[in-house]
Protein backbone atom coordinates (compact mmCIF):
# COMPACT_ATOMS: atom_id res chain seq x y z
CA UNK A 1 0.00 0.00 0.00
CA UNK A 2 1.19 3.90 -0.82
CA UNK A 3 1.93 5.41 2.25
CA UNK A 4 -0.05 9.08 1.94
CA UNK A 5 2.80 10.75 4.02
CA UNK A 6 4.85 9.88 1.18
CA UNK A 7 2.79 11.81 -1.41
CA UNK A 8 2.73 15.09 1.41
CA UNK A 9 6.66 14.49 1.78
CA UNK A 10 7.53 14.51 -2.41
CA UNK A 11 5.05 17.45 -2.58
CA UNK A 12 6.95 18.88 0.26
CA UNK A 13 10.18 19.00 -1.43
CA UNK A 14 8.15 21.77 -3.98
CA UNK A 15 7.79 24.19 -1.21
CA UNK A 16 4.34 23.57 -1.26
CA UNK A 17 1.63 22.22 1.81
CA UNK A 18 -0.91 19.44 1.22
CA UNK A 19 -4.03 21.57 0.84
CA UNK A 20 -6.09 19.93 -1.46
CA UNK A 21 -7.92 17.28 -0.60
CA UNK A 22 -6.11 13.77 -1.98
CA UNK A 23 -8.48 11.01 -2.57
CA UNK A 24 -8.07 9.73 -5.78
CA UNK A 25 -6.81 6.37 -7.02
CA UNK A 26 -4.96 5.42 -10.74
CA UNK A 27 -8.34 4.38 -12.38
CA UNK A 28 -9.69 8.18 -10.96
CA UNK A 29 -7.28 9.94 -12.57
CA UNK A 30 -7.24 8.50 -15.84
CA UNK A 31 -11.19 9.09 -15.51
CA UNK A 32 -10.59 12.74 -15.63
CA UNK A 33 -8.71 13.08 -18.63
CA UNK A 34 -10.81 10.47 -20.26
CA UNK A 35 -13.68 12.63 -19.76
CA UNK A 36 -12.42 15.72 -20.80
CA UNK A 37 -11.62 14.30 -23.90
CA UNK A 38 -15.10 12.82 -24.20
CA UNK A 39 -14.83 10.94 -27.44
CA UNK A 40 -19.12 11.64 -27.46
CA UNK A 41 -18.58 15.34 -27.35
CA UNK A 42 -15.40 16.20 -29.20
CA UNK A 43 -16.26 13.67 -32.04
CA UNK A 44 -19.76 14.39 -32.30
CA UNK A 45 -20.02 18.08 -31.70
CA UNK A 46 -17.46 18.97 -35.03
CA UNK A 47 -18.76 15.72 -36.92
CA UNK A 48 -20.67 17.83 -39.18
CA UNK A 49 -17.23 20.43 -39.78
CA UNK A 50 -14.94 17.57 -40.65
CA UNK A 51 -18.05 15.59 -42.88
CA UNK A 52 -17.96 19.03 -44.85
CA UNK A 53 -14.38 19.44 -44.78
CA UNK A 54 -13.59 16.25 -45.68
CA UNK A 55 -16.15 13.60 -46.14
CA UNK A 56 -16.18 10.18 -44.87
CA UNK A 57 -12.61 9.75 -45.65
CA UNK A 58 -12.02 12.34 -42.91
CA UNK A 59 -13.54 10.05 -40.53
CA UNK A 60 -11.60 7.02 -41.66
CA UNK A 61 -8.07 8.66 -42.26
CA UNK A 62 -7.63 11.55 -40.38
CA UNK A 63 -8.84 10.18 -36.80
CA UNK A 64 -6.07 7.40 -36.54
CA UNK A 65 -3.57 10.09 -37.55
CA UNK A 66 -4.29 12.25 -35.29
CA UNK A 67 -4.84 9.30 -32.78
CA UNK A 68 -0.92 7.83 -33.47
CA UNK A 69 0.35 11.42 -33.29
CA UNK A 70 -1.15 12.40 -29.75
CA UNK A 71 -0.08 9.59 -28.76
CA UNK A 72 3.56 10.86 -28.98
CA UNK A 73 2.11 13.94 -27.42
CA UNK A 74 0.65 12.39 -24.48
CA UNK A 75 4.02 10.10 -23.87
CA UNK A 76 6.04 12.97 -23.69
CA UNK A 77 3.70 15.10 -20.90
CA UNK A 78 3.59 12.03 -19.34
CA UNK A 79 6.89 12.11 -18.59
CA UNK A 80 7.73 15.44 -17.54
CA UNK A 81 4.18 14.69 -15.39
CA UNK A 82 6.45 11.91 -13.78
CA UNK A 83 8.94 14.30 -12.97
CA UNK A 84 6.88 17.14 -11.79
CA UNK A 85 3.73 15.84 -9.86
CA UNK A 86 2.43 18.87 -8.85
CA UNK A 87 -0.94 21.02 -9.94
CA UNK A 88 0.62 23.18 -11.64
CA UNK A 89 1.66 20.69 -14.54
CA UNK A 90 2.80 22.08 -17.94
CA UNK A 91 2.97 25.08 -15.83
CA UNK A 92 6.13 23.99 -13.29
CA UNK A 93 7.51 22.17 -16.36
CA UNK A 94 8.03 24.85 -18.35
CA UNK A 95 9.03 26.95 -15.19
CA UNK A 96 12.16 24.84 -15.01
CA UNK A 97 13.05 23.85 -17.92
CA UNK A 98 12.88 27.41 -19.18
CA UNK A 99 12.33 29.88 -16.62
CA UNK A 100 9.70 32.05 -14.95
CA UNK A 101 8.88 33.90 -18.32
CA UNK A 102 7.94 30.81 -19.83
CA UNK A 103 6.18 29.08 -17.18
CA UNK A 104 3.82 32.08 -16.55
CA UNK A 105 3.31 32.44 -20.50
CA UNK A 106 2.73 28.41 -20.08
CA UNK A 107 0.19 28.44 -17.70
CA UNK A 108 -2.00 31.35 -18.91
CA UNK A 109 -2.72 29.26 -22.43
CA UNK A 110 -3.34 26.46 -20.74
CA UNK A 111 -6.00 28.64 -18.43
CA UNK A 112 -7.50 30.09 -21.69
CA UNK A 113 -7.55 27.23 -23.69
CA UNK A 114 -9.97 25.14 -20.71
CA UNK A 115 -12.11 28.17 -20.55
CA UNK A 116 -12.50 28.18 -24.36
CA UNK A 117 -13.28 24.57 -24.21
CA UNK A 118 -15.34 24.52 -21.50
CA UNK A 119 -17.52 27.04 -23.81
CA UNK A 120 -17.28 24.92 -26.47
CA UNK A 121 -18.36 21.77 -24.33
CA UNK A 122 -21.25 22.89 -22.65
CA UNK A 123 -22.94 25.17 -25.39
CA UNK A 124 -22.35 21.09 -27.78
CA UNK A 125 -24.17 20.04 -24.34
CA UNK A 126 -27.30 22.61 -24.69
CA UNK A 127 -27.25 21.73 -28.45
CA UNK A 128 -27.87 18.00 -28.17
CA UNK A 129 -30.31 18.24 -24.82
CA UNK A 130 -32.88 20.92 -26.52
CA UNK A 131 -34.10 18.20 -29.18
CA UNK A 132 -34.87 15.93 -26.19
CA UNK A 133 -36.80 18.29 -24.10
CA UNK A 134 -38.62 19.43 -27.47
CA UNK A 135 -37.14 23.06 -26.87
CA UNK A 136 -36.66 25.28 -29.86
CA UNK A 137 -33.19 26.07 -30.39
CA UNK A 138 -33.29 29.24 -30.93
CA UNK A 139 -30.05 31.50 -29.73
CA UNK A 140 -31.70 32.63 -26.70
CA UNK A 141 -32.59 29.40 -25.55
CA UNK A 142 -29.30 27.59 -26.47
CA UNK A 143 -27.45 30.34 -24.68
CA UNK A 144 -29.80 29.85 -21.20
CA UNK A 145 -30.01 26.25 -21.38
CA UNK A 146 -25.57 26.57 -21.80
CA UNK A 147 -26.00 28.93 -18.82
CA UNK A 148 -27.87 26.62 -16.78
CA UNK A 149 -25.30 23.92 -17.19
CA UNK A 150 -22.35 25.70 -16.72
CA UNK A 151 -23.73 26.81 -13.23
CA UNK A 152 -24.70 23.18 -12.03
CA UNK A 153 -20.92 22.42 -12.70
CA UNK A 154 -20.22 25.21 -11.08
CA UNK A 155 -21.67 24.32 -7.71
CA UNK A 156 -20.79 20.44 -7.98
CA UNK A 157 -17.06 21.06 -8.55
CA UNK A 158 -17.57 23.92 -5.11
CA UNK A 159 -19.32 21.76 -2.73
CA UNK A 160 -19.02 17.78 -3.94
CA UNK A 161 -15.61 17.52 -4.86
CA UNK A 162 -15.97 13.27 -3.71
CA UNK A 163 -18.61 13.32 -5.35
CA UNK A 164 -17.07 14.91 -8.38
CA UNK A 165 -14.30 11.88 -8.72
CA UNK A 166 -17.25 9.74 -8.41
CA UNK A 167 -19.19 11.02 -11.17
CA UNK A 168 -15.37 11.09 -13.21
CA UNK A 169 -15.52 7.21 -12.60
CA UNK A 170 -19.16 6.98 -13.84
CA UNK A 171 -18.67 8.94 -16.55
CA UNK A 172 -16.24 6.38 -18.18
CA UNK A 173 -19.46 3.89 -17.88
CA UNK A 174 -21.11 5.91 -19.56
CA UNK A 175 -18.86 7.25 -21.90
CA UNK A 176 -17.76 3.37 -23.25
CA UNK A 177 -21.38 2.27 -22.50
CA UNK A 178 -22.74 5.10 -24.70
CA UNK A 179 -20.61 4.33 -27.18
CA UNK A 180 -21.31 0.38 -27.77
CA UNK A 181 -25.27 1.60 -28.00
CA UNK A 182 -24.82 3.92 -30.54
CA UNK A 183 -22.95 2.15 -32.08
CA UNK A 184 -24.74 -1.45 -31.96
CA UNK A 185 -28.05 0.66 -32.89
CA UNK A 186 -26.56 1.41 -36.22
CA UNK A 187 -24.83 -0.99 -36.72
CA UNK A 188 -27.99 -3.29 -36.53
CA UNK A 189 -31.16 -1.30 -37.27
CA UNK A 190 -29.77 1.28 -39.40
CA UNK A 191 -29.63 0.93 -43.33
CA UNK A 192 -25.90 1.03 -44.11
CA UNK A 193 -24.04 2.54 -46.54
CA UNK A 194 -21.46 0.00 -48.17
CA UNK A 195 -18.23 0.29 -47.12
CA UNK A 196 -16.34 1.95 -49.80
CA UNK A 197 -18.09 4.45 -48.79
CA UNK A 198 -16.25 5.19 -45.52
CA UNK A 199 -12.83 6.24 -48.48
CA UNK A 200 -15.20 9.21 -50.31
CA UNK A 201 -12.57 11.91 -50.44
CA UNK A 202 -16.05 14.53 -50.83
CA UNK A 203 -15.63 18.15 -49.79
CA UNK A 204 -18.93 19.78 -49.63
CA UNK A 205 -17.37 23.17 -48.72
CA UNK A 206 -16.50 24.35 -51.89
CA UNK A 207 -12.01 24.14 -50.56
CA UNK A 208 -9.75 23.23 -52.95
CA UNK A 209 -7.43 21.47 -53.39
CA UNK A 210 -9.47 18.71 -51.23
CA UNK A 211 -5.93 17.97 -48.79
CA UNK A 212 -6.13 21.03 -47.43
CA UNK A 213 -9.56 20.99 -46.66
CA UNK A 214 -8.62 17.36 -45.38
CA UNK A 215 -6.20 19.40 -43.13
CA UNK A 216 -8.39 21.97 -41.59
CA UNK A 217 -11.29 19.28 -40.83
CA UNK A 218 -8.66 17.54 -38.56
CA UNK A 219 -10.07 20.06 -36.02
CA UNK A 220 -12.35 17.47 -35.16
CA UNK A 221 -9.84 15.35 -34.22
CA UNK A 222 -7.78 17.30 -32.51
CA UNK A 223 -10.14 19.22 -30.39
CA UNK A 224 -11.19 15.90 -29.41
CA UNK A 225 -7.88 15.22 -28.06
CA UNK A 226 -7.31 18.10 -25.77
CA UNK A 227 -7.82 17.89 -21.71
CA UNK A 228 -5.44 15.15 -21.09
CA UNK A 229 -3.41 17.31 -19.04
CA UNK A 230 -6.02 17.15 -16.91
CA UNK A 231 -4.17 13.76 -14.93
CA UNK A 232 -1.36 16.00 -14.47
CA UNK A 233 -3.48 18.70 -12.67
CA UNK A 234 -4.66 16.45 -10.39
CA UNK A 235 -1.47 15.01 -9.06
CA UNK A 236 -1.93 16.72 -5.78
CA UNK A 237 -5.20 15.12 -5.48
CA UNK A 238 -3.92 11.98 -6.55
CA UNK A 239 -2.07 8.86 -4.38
CA UNK A 240 1.52 7.77 -5.96
CA UNK A 241 0.98 10.54 -8.75
CA UNK A 242 4.22 10.15 -10.05
CA UNK A 243 3.39 6.90 -11.42
CA UNK A 244 -0.52 7.14 -11.98
CA UNK A 245 -0.71 10.23 -13.26
CA UNK A 246 1.21 9.52 -16.21
CA UNK A 247 -1.13 6.21 -17.11
CA UNK A 248 -3.93 8.20 -16.76
CA UNK A 249 -2.49 10.50 -19.54
CA UNK A 250 -1.80 8.01 -22.05
CA UNK A 251 -4.34 5.53 -21.65
CA UNK A 252 -7.09 8.29 -21.53
CA UNK A 253 -5.80 8.88 -25.43
CA UNK A 254 -5.71 5.25 -26.40
CA UNK A 255 -8.63 4.28 -25.17
CA UNK A 256 -10.38 7.07 -27.15
CA UNK A 257 -8.99 6.81 -29.90
CA UNK A 258 -10.16 3.11 -30.12
CA UNK A 259 -13.80 3.52 -29.00
CA UNK A 260 -13.64 6.70 -30.93
CA UNK A 261 -13.15 5.19 -33.98
CA UNK A 262 -15.80 2.14 -33.69
CA UNK A 263 -18.19 5.62 -33.08
CA UNK A 264 -17.32 7.37 -35.75
CA UNK A 265 -17.38 4.68 -38.49
CA UNK A 266 -20.87 3.70 -36.99
CA UNK A 267 -22.23 7.34 -37.79
CA UNK A 268 -20.37 7.47 -41.16
CA UNK A 269 -22.00 4.08 -42.48
CA UNK A 270 -25.18 5.10 -41.28
CA UNK A 271 -25.71 8.73 -43.65
CA UNK A 272 -28.07 8.74 -45.87
CA UNK A 273 -27.31 11.81 -47.66
CA UNK A 274 -24.66 13.96 -46.52
CA UNK A 275 -26.24 17.26 -47.93
CA UNK A 276 -29.09 16.17 -46.21
CA UNK A 277 -27.00 15.83 -42.69
CA UNK A 278 -25.13 19.25 -43.05
CA UNK A 279 -28.67 21.07 -43.88
CA UNK A 280 -30.96 19.25 -41.07
CA UNK A 281 -33.29 21.59 -39.36
CA UNK A 282 -35.95 21.05 -36.50
CA UNK A 283 -39.71 21.80 -36.34
CA UNK A 284 -39.05 25.56 -36.06
CA UNK A 285 -36.50 25.97 -38.76
CA UNK A 286 -33.03 25.92 -36.34
CA UNK A 287 -30.29 24.38 -37.55
CA UNK A 288 -29.15 21.15 -35.72
CA UNK A 289 -26.43 19.14 -35.52
CA UNK A 290 -25.10 16.58 -38.12
CA UNK A 291 -25.12 13.64 -35.53
CA UNK A 292 -28.96 14.39 -34.20
CA UNK A 293 -29.65 14.64 -38.10
CA UNK A 294 -28.03 10.85 -38.77
CA UNK A 295 -29.51 9.32 -35.92
CA UNK A 296 -33.13 10.74 -36.28
CA UNK A 297 -32.62 9.52 -39.95
CA UNK A 298 -30.78 6.52 -38.98
CA UNK A 299 -33.31 5.35 -36.13
CA UNK A 300 -36.27 7.58 -35.91
CA UNK A 301 -36.98 10.58 -34.34
CA UNK A 302 -37.56 9.18 -30.92
CA UNK A 303 -34.82 6.88 -30.57
CA UNK A 304 -32.61 9.74 -32.46
CA UNK A 305 -33.46 12.36 -29.60
CA UNK A 306 -32.93 9.14 -27.15
CA UNK A 307 -29.44 9.06 -28.58
CA UNK A 308 -29.16 12.37 -28.63
CA UNK A 309 -29.76 13.19 -25.01
CA UNK A 310 -27.17 10.22 -23.80
CA UNK A 311 -24.87 12.14 -25.77
CA UNK A 312 -25.74 15.21 -23.88
CA UNK A 313 -25.04 13.51 -20.33
CA UNK A 314 -21.61 12.13 -21.66
CA UNK A 315 -20.95 15.98 -22.65
CA UNK A 316 -22.03 16.95 -19.02
CA UNK A 317 -19.51 15.19 -17.65
CA UNK A 318 -16.73 16.42 -19.60
CA UNK A 319 -17.76 19.66 -18.47
CA UNK A 320 -17.41 19.01 -15.04
CA UNK A 321 -14.25 17.48 -15.50
CA UNK A 322 -13.07 20.39 -17.32
CA UNK A 323 -13.81 22.98 -14.88
CA UNK A 324 -12.13 20.40 -12.29
CA UNK A 325 -9.08 20.73 -14.14
CA UNK A 326 -9.01 24.40 -15.10
CA UNK A 327 -9.65 25.61 -11.79
CA UNK A 328 -6.93 23.71 -10.34
CA UNK A 329 -4.29 24.92 -12.76
CA UNK A 330 -5.48 28.74 -12.04
CA UNK A 331 -4.98 27.69 -8.45
CA UNK A 332 -1.36 26.52 -8.95
CA UNK A 333 -0.68 30.12 -10.91
CA UNK A 334 -2.72 31.90 -7.84
CA UNK A 335 -0.80 29.82 -5.30
CA UNK A 336 2.66 31.57 -6.62
CA UNK A 337 1.23 34.95 -7.04
CA UNK A 338 1.31 34.86 -10.96
CA UNK A 339 -2.63 36.37 -10.89
CA UNK A 340 -4.24 39.48 -10.11
CA UNK A 341 -6.01 39.61 -6.58
CA UNK A 342 -3.72 36.01 -5.84
CA UNK A 343 -4.59 35.74 -2.44
CA UNK A 344 -8.32 35.68 -2.85
CA UNK A 345 -8.33 33.31 -6.26
CA UNK A 346 -5.96 30.84 -4.45
CA UNK A 347 -8.19 30.86 -1.74
CA UNK A 348 -9.21 26.41 -0.25
CA UNK A 349 -12.63 26.07 1.14
CA UNK A 350 -11.70 24.40 4.26
CA UNK A 351 -14.58 22.70 4.51
CA UNK A 352 -14.67 21.49 1.02
CA UNK A 353 -10.98 21.33 0.35
CA UNK A 354 -11.63 22.85 -3.46
CA UNK A 355 -10.11 26.33 -4.71
CA UNK A 356 -13.71 27.71 -4.64
CA UNK A 357 -13.10 31.09 -6.03
CA UNK A 358 -11.13 29.67 -8.94
CA UNK A 359 -13.90 27.30 -10.12
CA UNK A 360 -16.20 30.56 -10.22
CA UNK A 361 -13.79 32.50 -12.49
CA UNK A 362 -13.43 29.96 -14.83
CA UNK A 363 -17.62 29.76 -15.00
CA UNK A 364 -18.07 33.00 -15.71
CA UNK A 365 -14.89 33.04 -18.11
CA UNK A 366 -16.64 30.42 -20.10
CA UNK A 367 -19.59 32.16 -20.46
CA UNK A 368 -17.83 35.54 -21.85
CA UNK A 369 -15.42 33.11 -24.29
CA UNK A 370 -19.08 31.50 -25.80
CA UNK A 371 -20.71 35.29 -26.04
CA UNK A 372 -17.11 36.94 -27.60
CA UNK A 373 -17.11 33.79 -30.30
CA UNK A 374 -20.81 32.84 -30.67
CA UNK A 375 -19.52 29.61 -32.86
CA UNK A 376 -18.78 26.55 -31.45
CA UNK A 377 -15.93 25.90 -34.92
CA UNK A 378 -14.37 29.13 -33.72
CA UNK A 379 -14.00 28.69 -29.69
CA UNK A 380 -12.99 24.97 -30.44
CA UNK A 381 -10.53 25.81 -32.55
CA UNK A 382 -9.20 28.65 -30.30
CA UNK A 383 -9.13 26.27 -27.01
CA UNK A 384 -6.88 23.84 -28.85
CA UNK A 385 -4.45 26.18 -30.44
CA UNK A 386 -4.03 27.57 -26.87
CA UNK A 387 -4.09 24.04 -25.30
CA UNK A 388 -1.34 22.48 -28.21
CA UNK A 389 0.98 25.50 -27.59
CA UNK A 390 0.65 25.17 -23.63
CA UNK A 391 1.45 21.46 -24.65
CA UNK A 392 4.34 22.02 -26.66
CA UNK A 393 6.45 24.57 -25.12
CA UNK A 394 7.39 22.43 -22.01
CA UNK A 395 8.39 19.55 -24.47
CA UNK A 396 10.44 21.43 -26.40
CA UNK A 397 12.09 23.21 -23.51
CA UNK A 398 12.53 19.50 -22.28
CA UNK A 399 13.79 18.51 -25.71
CA UNK A 400 16.50 21.29 -25.49
CA UNK A 401 17.29 20.63 -21.90
CA UNK A 402 18.09 17.00 -22.78
CA UNK A 403 20.30 17.81 -25.32
CA UNK A 404 22.47 20.02 -22.80
CA UNK A 405 23.07 17.36 -20.51
CA UNK A 406 19.63 18.10 -18.15
CA UNK A 407 19.11 15.47 -15.55
CA UNK A 408 15.55 16.26 -15.24
CA UNK A 409 14.58 12.89 -16.87
CA UNK A 410 16.30 10.78 -14.08
CA UNK A 411 13.25 12.27 -11.88
CA UNK A 412 10.69 10.34 -14.33
CA UNK A 413 9.73 7.22 -12.85
CA UNK A 414 7.35 6.90 -16.20
CA UNK A 415 10.81 6.77 -18.40
CA UNK A 416 10.82 6.94 -22.23
CA UNK A 417 14.92 6.47 -21.70
CA UNK A 418 16.54 6.47 -25.15
CA UNK A 419 13.80 7.34 -26.87
CA UNK A 420 12.32 10.68 -25.24
CA UNK A 421 14.47 12.87 -27.44
CA UNK A 422 13.05 11.82 -30.80
CA UNK A 423 9.62 11.20 -29.17
CA UNK A 424 10.16 14.88 -27.99
CA UNK A 425 10.71 16.35 -31.64
CA UNK A 426 8.02 14.66 -33.47
CA UNK A 427 5.18 15.61 -30.70
CA UNK A 428 6.67 19.40 -31.31
CA UNK A 429 6.62 19.58 -35.00
CA UNK A 430 3.45 17.80 -35.21
CA UNK A 431 1.78 19.98 -32.51
CA UNK A 432 3.27 22.92 -34.50
CA UNK A 433 1.87 22.48 -37.35
CA UNK A 434 -1.70 21.72 -36.20
CA UNK A 435 -1.28 25.11 -34.04
CA UNK A 436 -0.95 26.75 -37.68
CA UNK A 437 -3.59 24.52 -39.50
CA UNK A 438 -6.05 25.45 -37.04
CA UNK A 439 -6.03 29.62 -37.16
CA UNK A 440 -6.45 29.17 -40.90
CA UNK A 441 -9.64 30.39 -42.61
CA UNK A 442 -12.42 29.18 -41.59
CA UNK A 443 -11.45 29.98 -38.18
CA UNK A 444 -9.15 33.22 -38.66
CA UNK A 445 -11.39 34.96 -35.70
CA UNK A 446 -9.39 32.22 -33.62
CA UNK A 447 -6.25 33.06 -34.83
CA UNK A 448 -6.68 37.22 -34.62
CA UNK A 449 -8.17 36.36 -31.13
CA UNK A 450 -5.22 34.30 -29.43
CA UNK A 451 -3.03 36.96 -31.19
CA UNK A 452 -4.39 39.53 -29.64
CA UNK A 453 -4.12 37.06 -26.35
CA UNK A 454 -0.69 36.29 -26.26
CA UNK A 455 -0.11 40.22 -27.10
CA UNK A 456 -1.61 41.43 -24.19
CA UNK A 457 -0.23 38.60 -21.73
CA UNK A 458 3.38 40.36 -23.61
CA UNK A 459 2.24 43.97 -22.50
CA UNK A 460 1.33 42.15 -18.87
CA UNK A 461 4.03 40.39 -17.99
CA UNK A 462 6.98 42.95 -19.67
CA UNK A 463 4.80 46.16 -17.55
CA UNK A 464 3.77 44.26 -14.27
CA UNK A 465 4.62 40.59 -13.78
CA UNK A 466 7.87 40.58 -14.34
CA UNK A 467 8.77 42.67 -11.38
CA UNK A 468 6.41 41.08 -8.86
CA UNK A 469 6.04 37.34 -9.67
CA UNK A 470 8.86 35.18 -8.73
CA UNK A 471 7.71 32.04 -10.24
CA UNK A 472 6.83 28.86 -8.39
CA UNK A 473 7.76 28.31 -4.61
CA UNK A 474 10.70 26.16 -5.51
CA UNK A 475 12.94 28.60 -7.68
CA UNK A 476 12.47 31.23 -4.69
CA UNK A 477 14.61 29.52 -2.68
CA UNK A 478 16.88 28.23 -4.84
CA UNK A 479 15.67 24.62 -4.61
CA UNK A 480 15.17 21.95 -7.05
CA UNK A 481 12.15 20.65 -8.93
CA UNK A 482 12.53 16.99 -9.00
CA UNK A 483 15.23 16.29 -6.05
CA UNK A 484 16.69 12.47 -6.45
CA UNK A 485 15.38 12.05 -2.79
CA UNK A 486 11.65 11.84 -4.22
CA UNK A 487 12.27 9.92 -7.36
CA UNK A 488 10.23 7.04 -7.61
CA UNK A 489 8.65 7.56 -4.25
CA UNK A 490 8.72 3.49 -3.90
CA UNK A 491 7.83 1.46 -0.96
Amino acid sequence: MYPPEQDRADLGRFGYAQELFRGMGGFSNFAISFSIISILTGAVTLFGYGLEMGGPLEMTLGWPLATVFTLVVAASMAELCSAYPTAGATYHWAADLGGKGWGWLVAWLNILGLIAAQAGINYSCAQFILPFLNLPSTPFVLFAMFSFILLTQGLLNHYGIRLVAILNDCSVTVHIAGVAVVVLALFFLAPKQPVAFLFEAANSNGRSPYWWAFVLGLLQAQWTYTGFDASAHMAEETHDPRRRAPWGIVLSVAVSGVAGYFLLLALTLAIHSIPAVLAAKDAQGNQIPAVIAILQQALGAKAGNAMAALASMAMWFCGVACITSASRALYSLARDHGTPLAEQVRWVSPRHGTPAPAIWLIVAASMAAMLWTKAVPVVTSLSTVALYLAYTIPIALAWRARRTGSDWPSHAVWSLGRFGAPLNLVAVLFAAFICVVLVMPPNELAGKTLAGLLAGLGLLYVAVVRKRFKGPEWSRHGGQAAPAGSRGGET
